[in-house]
């Protein structure tokens, strides 16, 4: 098989994958906030952002495949290949706007979806019966959890504070020592150079005394 012509059958094949996937992303994005799922809309919230970046991820390879496929249709061995993947080529371009507007309708629909189930739930638990003491209850235990969690972030910020303070003034009392023994030990080195110094004084001294005594000494023999 010709190398243009394997690489584009690629190309189809990777365009055809792509656009199931992308496809998928789009439907989920469409059902997304739909009342009577078994996941929270707090949830649903944080994933509607990654299934939207996957749905844009998705057209842009498509976009680039499609180009691609473009590019390689004028060499192509034949002229009814080149004829066929230009076709080929345009019919992608047409389905990859398409399913651009696909996503936005998408999303436009979750947003409805998610107004909706907003008003169920705030319907439900404003209503009476036994569902909706059970969901308030629920509401209540999560509030008191979340204001159990934040009373415990709270202390531990709080020791962690402590903690760093005492170690503050730990490093500044053993900087204080450290220059204590600094201005010690420099005050020992000095001590012992003047004691050295009286030292060689006094033997000096001695040395002249003794070196006086027998000047004398010799002086009155000569007399």
């Amino acid at each position: 098989m010709d190398q243009v012509v394997e690489e584009v059958e690629n190309v189809k094949k990777e365009l055809e994958e792509t656009y199931k996937q992308t496809q998928e992303h789009i439907k989920s994005i469409h059902e997304y906030g739909k009342s009577g799922t078994t996941r929270l809309i707090s949830e649903e919230k944080s994933s509607l952002p990654r299934l939207n970046g996957l749905a844009q991820d998705g057209m842009n390879l498509l976009q680039s495949l499609q180009f691609k496929l473009d590019l390689l249709a004028p060499q192509l061995p034949s002229d009814d290949q080149v004829e066929k993947t230009q076709s080929l080529a345009q019919s992608w371009k047409s389905q990859i706007q398409s399913l651009r507007l696909s996503l936005r309708n998408a999303n436009l629909q979750a947003k409805a979806n998610m107004r909706k189930a907003a008003q169920e739930e705030r319907e439900l638990l404003l209503g009476g019966g036994e569902e909706s003491t059970v969901r308030r209850r629920n509401l209540q235990t999560k509030a008191g959890m979340t204001s159990a969690a934040e009373s415990i972030t709270e202390s531990l910020r709080r020791t962690r504070q402590l903690m760093v303070q005492e170690v503050e003034r730990s490093a500044s009392t053993l900087m204080t020592v450290d220059e204590s023994t600094g201005v010690l030990t420099k005050a020992e080195s000095e001590y012992k150079g003047h004691r050295s110094l009286l030292s060689r004084t006094r033997n000096l001294l001695s040395t002249m005394q003794r070196q006086d005594i027998l000047d004398r000494y010799h002086v009155i023999m000569t007399l």
